[in-house]
């Protein structure tokens, strides 16, 4: 299954609004699934001053994850590992909190996901999400391939999200809606594909095989989906049930 978040509304300031939420602070083991290349672990092991380890199915975002937290000195408090989110090869009850950011909804067995969250975390451990949400049927730009890779066309109803956490274990906490950091993601991306199709137009930048007009026509759709509250972005924190083992 792939792991890896393409996009971050909100950057660092939802993750560190995600580890606040979670009570994160120095002592705690915390596990980051679909950890990329390593920014948010690496964070919020500085702000919190946790020990972070983050699981990743890309070899190469391991590798580079690794590296940024050699350069960044954090190589004490954090670690890349490749793994499977459905599949995660930590013993039981091994990590005091787990934190997913941009991914879950890419999950093709969200369930076997959930149940793997709470099997590694500790009785009473918290699990912290923060993903795209989508309250209705999108535009068919928003269903292909390029819509998988942006993380859209899998996006379910933020209460679909928490049912799978009840299912596992967890009794979820809070929900926050944070609809303004997707808006502001989405022209972020539309600024950028004029920028860079301006810059082929013009021979100063290759980009081989680069679609553009579909690219464009993704954005918008995402853009106007956004506008009318089809799509959103929300953080869930969940705690693991304290009579829970953590095994399924």
């Amino acid at each position: 299954m792939l792991l890896g978040n393409s996009f971050h509304p909100g950057g660092l300031r939802l993750t560190a609004r995600l580890g606040g939420n979670l009570g994160l602070r120095a002592g705690l083991r915390v596990l980051d699934v679909a950890s990329g290349k390593g920014e948010s672990a690496i964070f919020l092991a500085g702000q919190f001053g946790c020990q972070v380890v983050g699981v990743d199915f890309g070899p190469e975002n391991v590798r580079e994850a690794s590296a940024r937290a050699a350069a960044a000195q954090s190589a004490h408090l954090v670690s890349f590992v490749q793994g499977d989110a459905e599949r995660l090869d930590f013993p039981d009850a091994s990590f005091d909190a787990v934190i997913c950011e941009c991914a879950f909804c890419t999950f093709p067995d969200k369930r076997a996901a959930a149940t793997e969250f709470a099997r590694v975390l500790r009785p009473g451990g918290g699990v912290g999400l923060s993903d795209l949400t989508r309250s209705g049927p999108l535009h068919p730009d928003l269903e292909g391939l390029l819509a998988w890779i942006a993380c859209i066309a899998d996006a379910r109803p933020v209460e679909v999200y928490a049912n799978y956490l009840n299912g596992a274990g967890f009794d979820v906490l809070t929900i926050e809606p944070q609809d303004s950091a997707l808006a502001e993601l989405a022209r972020d991306v539309q600024g950028k594909l004029l920028g860079i199709e301006l810059m082929v137009k013009l021979r100063k930048l290759d980009v081989p095989g680069a679609d553009f007009e579909q690219a464009k026509r993704l954005a918008r759709a995402a853009s106007k989906a956004i506008q009318e509250g089809l799509l959103g972005y929300s953080l869930i924190v969940a705690r693991l049930q304290a009579q829970e083992n953590g095994c399924s």
